[in-house]
């Protein structure tokens, strides 16, 4: 055996690992699956200590997926000053990181891309002001609900325009920003929004009967025809003296997760490793009934399951540029290795070892919901009973409901 030989090639991988300096913040994914485990259990104390304890003690490169989580959790336990005021920590560091840092790149070339701070999808980071608007909309903090969802239109619309990015705006933004005007009584704005979210989703099916009346209400003769056209059904009746509206938003399934994929780089990469967003089983069939009514399926208005596909597959030539980068200084660490020690082997190893590292980043928002499914009914004011089918499971609600407004009732389901 050529002792020599090893101990070059021990200090070498002794120096190697010295660089790199991997696994020492563990993984968030398989670190916190026992609280999201409780959060899908409905056993929210659970996870919001869980959570908690990742937010309090948790690695910095985790920080922000561990906020994103303690304030989603919070708000499916119906604990929304809490979820306001983690969301905004959330929304400032997300903000704060929102540049790129050339000795993390750096830094990030030679070991993983599970050692790079979570900055978040963007649209993760819109779902932050989206979650915020629906905490304040349900406290009755109208005015900075619709601060938030013109935050998110704001962003998206700054995507599009000035980043180039083919994304969709969320139709469910809009529309909750539609129903709070309604409530407060604007009409022309409520329209307005209304009909962007129709613009957005093509079909808003029972969602549609207040764009079809508000159409009437504000005298918009040629959108309520077509209107008419593309919903016969809906009649424009005016809202009684003594009627109010009921709107249930089911915040349904799992939102995808991030697995390891391949993908072809070309002929200097060859196949590489990737993450890709795969769909998880939920209970997909919900219906929501009102004092023993027909129970009534919901209409899926935003699809988180579709906009994390799209948003990670915009960002796929980024990240197939970063591992050729990555490669070709693997290389050049490996061959400056070899020729310093004077051997191949240990320049062999050194790339090997480099290569065995550099694994793709898994880490995601998976406390979000996959759909966001609405309904609404006009009833008279006062009390009412409200059955909901979702998640596997029946919830019974008793709901308040004022004339002229709208009572918003938001719930969670997996």
């Amino acid at each position: 055996m050529h002792f020599p030989l090893l101990l070059r090639q021990s200090t070498a991988l002794g120096a190697l690992c010295a660089v790199l300096g991997t696994g020492c913040a563990g993984d968030y994914i398989a670190r916190t699956r026992g609280y999201r485990h409780a959060y899908e259990g409905y056993r929210y104390p659970e996870a919001e200590q869980g959570f908690a304890g990742e937010v309090a003690s948790g690695p910095q490169i985790d920080h922000l997926l561990a906020l994103m989580d303690q304030g989603m959790v919070l708000h499916a336990a119906g604990k929304l000053e809490e979820s306001i005021q983690v969301l905004a920590q959330a929304d400032k560091l997300s903000q704060n990181l929102d540049f790129t840092s050339v000795s993390e790149e750096a830094k990030v070339l030679i070991s993983s891309e599970r050692e790079r701070v979570y900055r978040g999808e963007d649209f993760e980071k819109l779902m932050i002001s989206t979650l915020q608007a629906l905490n304040y909309a349900q406290l009755g903090k109208d005015e900075d609900a619709l601060v938030e969802v013109r935050r998110v239109n704001q962003r998206m619309q700054r995507m599009i325009s000035e980043e180039k990015k083919p994304y969709e705006q969320l139709a469910v933004a809009r529309y909750v920003a539609a129903v709070l005007w309604e409530d407060q009584g604007h009409a022309d704005d409520a329209f307005i929004d209304y009909a962007a979210a129709n613009q957005l989703v093509g079909n808003l099916g029972s969602l549609a009967e207040p764009l079809v009346r508000l159409a009437k209400e504000t005298q918009r003769d040629t959108a309520l025809a077509e209107l008419r056209r593309q919903y016969p059904w809906a009649q424009p009746r005016p809202l009684g003296p003594d009627e109010g509206q009921i709107l249930v938003m089911l915040e349904a399934g799992k939102v995808p997760v991030k697995t390891t994929g391949s993908r072809n780089g070309g002929p200097q990469l060859g196949i590489i490793a990737i993450p890709e967003f795969k769909d998880r089983p939920w209970f997909r069939d919900s219906q929501v009934a009102i004092d023993g009514g027909a129970p009534v399926r919901p209409t899926t208005l935003t699809s988180l399951e579709q906009v994390a596909h799209i948003h990670l597959e915009y960002r796929m030539d980024s990240l197939i540029a970063r591992q050729a980068g990555a490669l070709a200084l693997r290389a050049g660490i490996a061959a400056g290795a070899g020729a310093a020690t004077k051997s191949e082997a240990v320049g062999i190893l050194t790339f090997l070892a480099l290569s065995a590292v550099n694994q793709p980043d898994l880490r995601s928002w998976m406390s979000l919901p996959a759909e966001f499914q609405l309904v609404r009914f006009r009833v008279p004011a006062g009390a009412h009973r409200m059955a909901v089918i979702a998640g596997g499971g029946l919830r019974e609600l008793e709901i308040q409901v004022r004339p002229k407004r709208v009572t918003l009732v938001v719930l969670r389901s997996y």
